[in-house]
């Protein structure tokens, strides 16, 4: 549904960094391109949506900016593929397993593939490069963590009553009832298996995050409106 789009946008992102193998950020590194902006979510609390609005409100305070605000979500892996010559094969692995524990061990054992703590750490620098440019909207992957001591960094997390988010995945994807609750669970039970295995958090911790929002609350322009109010506040610097 949203494909074409978010994968051109990354596109052109990149285009306009060649040079995205800079060193990693150390701690507390001045950063002066742009805001780094993540979202961590529940499965179906219209992170897609809301960050897609985000990205045009932001484009209103930026329009001289030589770097456009740009989602990275399933195209990440896209990015770390390119970034990493990596086999094009991985794309599937790393977008549905999110390495799982159990799973990445799977991944190791099967043949001509890195194994997937190789794969966590490309994946990390990636993030942190994308960050170091800003102007830009990462989506889970632990990205909040990574980020953590960047200081341009802010981070967001998602969520919504069950029922709502069934409501959101079977009108995304077209699935019925029972396949929307079970997509939920396995991408809920990932991302927290993720985080808890790689980067040893609760993603459901509170302190990890400048803000929860339940997106049942709102609709999705308010909400995509209080978190770029809250970005221009925290980084007037950013926005002249």
């Amino acid at each position: 549904m949203l494909m074409n789009g978010p994968i051109e946008k990354a596109r052109r992102y990149v285009e306009a960094h060649p040079k995205l193998s800079a060193p990693l950020i150390e701690k507390d590194t001045d950063v002066s391109a742009g805001p780094c902006i993540t979202i961590s979510r529940e499965t179906g609390a219209r992170a897609d949506v809301i960050s897609e609005i985000m990205v045009k409100l932001f484009e209103k305070y930026t329009r001289n900016s030589p770097v456009p605000w740009t989602v990275f979500d399933k195209n990440l892996i896209e990015k770390v593929i390119q970034d990493h010559h990596l086999p094009h094969s991985l794309s599937k692995i790393m977008a549905e397993k999110k390495y799982s524990a159990i799973r990445s061990i799977m991944v190791e054992l099967l043949g001509g593939q890195p194994p997937i703590f190789n794969l966590i750490h490309k994946t990390t620098q990636t993030i942190l490069e994308l960050a170091q440019i800003g102007n830009v909207i990462i989506l889970d992957r632990g990205a909040n963590i990574i980020t953590a001591k960047l200081n341009n960094s802010f981070h967001v997390r998602l969520v919504a009553p069950l029922e709502y988010r069934i409501d959101h995945v079977q009108e995304l994807y077209n699935y019925d009832r029972q396949k929307a609750i079970d997509f939920i669970k396995h991408e809920d039970v990932d991302r927290r298996d993720f985080v808890s295995t790689y980067f040893h958090k609760d993603v459901s911790d509170p302190l990890l995050y400048n803000m929860i929002i339940n997106t049942h609350l709102n609709d999705d322009k308010v909400i995509a409106e209080i978190i770029v109010s809250a970005v221009l506040k925290k980084f007037p610097d950013f926005f002249p």
